[in-house]
């Protein structure tokens, strides 16, 4: 890359900011341990709320304006607003919770053996939320005493409510994104090192069968089995899955009937429908409701809800070109990065639904999420978050165009 090439870090830069990140590691590895070691699964708003008052107490220090959006039955939402002269408007996010029960975190609290890190949600997104405060705590350091971030609007969303698909936040997030030049996504990066590029999207559906009761041994020609309606269904939903196309489709939850001697009159089937485009995802989804309106067992009749929507997150131009940057950043710190596709859904999925160019996966190196295995790499801590702040620096100068058509697939080679 030449001195005057688009978004140009220069090595002083560079090499400040990995200092500054070095500096801070003591301290990192520090509010990771406090963070880590409270209960702060999805259902348990004291939890959550305890790292989202943290998490606003430490963007206030770093110049933002922080409001919180409460919420009675999930934790509050954190948003934080810095604004500067001029320059791009950008958005970051992280999430609050874990998948964890209340007790998980005395059970097995926040340790160090060797090189990694343990404990519930370590890596999912304990880690990725604080490489973003100390990522701004860089970048506010290189920029020196009073001097504001150089963007327009940057935005730090904490949202608490990202394992169970963001119901509260979703609209905080998309109102959020509106206008934005680029989203960055705090996910810690895969286990092998690498970013997320690509996400399935996902329709979450609930089809409610209803047939007619009768006597299974004296009358049964009487009666309309919802049971075996289902069982139809979800032999026929199963089949939309084609694993050369990356379209998955699961019924994960079924039950139905009350007793082995009646027909049963009633059953429920939950659905997970997977695919890597929207044009891929809608044509599914005409599927899954021909299926759900079709009857195979005569006088049975289903009535289909959509439970959750996200739409696919693909890979553009513009967001190909982000990451182009951060693996030229990534090779001048001294390591090799890649993009991937993964199937599963984020909030990164919410800002590349309606346009914005995103890129997820820029925490610290972990992997085993959800799992009493769940670790974090803290020999990637350093490098990873002088890479966000390097690349948020570099977005900063040079802002992205529009995100454009889906470009190569994760892991071709950058447009």
């Amino acid at each position: 890359m030449t001195q005057d090439a688009p978004g140009r870090v220069f090595d002083a830069e560079l090499e400040a900011l990995r200092s500054a990140t070095e500096k801070g590691q003591a301290d990192f590895l520090r509010d990771l341990a406090l963070l880590v070691n409270v209960d702060c699964g999805s259902y348990t708003k004291i939890g959550v709320d305890r790292v989202g008052r943290w998490t606003a107490a430490a963007l206030e220090r770093l110049g933002a304006t922080v409001e919180i959006l409460a919420n009675e039955d999930f934790g509050d939402t954190v948003v934080a607003h810095f604004r500067g002269p001029s320059g791009p408007r950008a958005l970051l996010i992280g999430h609050l919770d874990t998948v964890f029960d209340v007790g998980t975190a005395a059970e097995r609290p926040f340790r160090i053996e060797g090189r990694r890190a343990y404990g519930p949600g370590v890596t999912d997104m304990k880690a990725g939320l604080l490489a973003g405060v100390y990522a701004l705590a860089a970048l506010r350091e290189l920029a020196g005493t009073g001097e504001r971030l150089p963007f327009e609007q940057l935005t730090v969303i904490a949202n608490p409510d990202e394992e169970i698909g963001s119901p509260v936040s979703t609209p905080a997030i998309r109102d959020a994104a509106r206008g934005r030049d680029f989203a960055l996504v705090l996910e810690c990066a895969r286990a092998n090192g690498d970013v997320v590029s690509a996400r399935k999207g996902m329709i979450e559906a609930g089809l409610q069968l209803t047939g007619k009761a009768a006597h299974a041994g004296v009358e049964p020609e009487l009666g309309r089995s919802a049971v075996l309606e289902a069982a139809h269904k979800t032999v026929a939903l199963h089949a939309l899955g084609r694993p050369g196309e990356a379209i998955t489709c699961n019924v994960g939850v079924a039950y139905g009937g009350t007793r082995p001697n009646v027909v049963a009159e009633r059953a429920m089937l939950e659905v997970d429908l997977r695919a890597p485009t929207r044009a891929a995802l809608e044509a599914a989804e005409a599927d899954l409701r021909r299926i759900a309106s079709a009857a195979t067992v005569a006088g049975v009749t289903c009535e289909m809800r959509i439970l959750a929507r996200h739409w696919p997150m693909e890979k553009t131009s513009a967001s190909g070109r982000m990451v182009a940057r951060a693996q030229e950043l990534a090779g001048r710190l001294g390591f090799e990065l890649r993009d991937a596709a993964t199937g599963g859904v984020s909030d990164a999925n919410t800002t590349a639904g309606i346009g914005v160019p995103t890129l997820d996966g820029l925490g610290p190196i972990g992997g085993l999420d959800h799992s009493p295995e769940e670790y974090l790499e803290v020999d990637s801590i350093v490098p990873r978050v002088t890479l966000l702040a390097a690349l948020l620096l570099s977005l900063a100068r040079e802002p992205l165009a529009p995100a454009g058509p889906p470009a190569n697939p994760p892991g071709g080679a950058a447009p």
